[in-house]
């Protein structure tokens, strides 16, 4: 059992790093004339300006999120509908629950 699972450790390792190898061929046929590495150095270096480009707005995202965050005492942002909502519900809830307490039984089912 030990033996077959690193066997098959041992080949999906094999296959991991032949296939990485020839990611970077220096014999690749494609790759011979300095025209070729050149354009394949453009495409390489606007491929990471645009990552880079990417990462700095989602991370600006994440910052002004943060920021907000902060702002707001640790407490997530709550649309104001769903808070004015929310207040509205618990306003009712207590008064059925001081009616209850009354003795008005009717709201003691809500």
């Amino acid at each position: 059992m030990i033996r077959s699972m690193f066997a098959c450790a041992f080949a999906l390792g094999a296959i991991t790093v032949s296939g990485t190898a020839m990611a970077d061929d220096p014999r690749d046929p494609t790759m011979r004339s300095a025209e070729a590495r050149a354009r394949d150095k453009a495409i390489i270096k606007r491929l990471n300006q645009q990552e880079l480009a990417r990462v700095r707005a989602r991370d600006a995202r994440y910052a002004q999120g943060w920021a907000e965050y902060r702002k707001n005492g640790g407490r997530a942002q709550v649309a104001e509908a769903d808070e004015a909502r929310y207040q509205r519900q618990m306003a009712e809830w207590r008064r059925a629950v001081a009616a209850c307490n009354a003795g008005h039984y009717e709201y003691c089912a809500r």
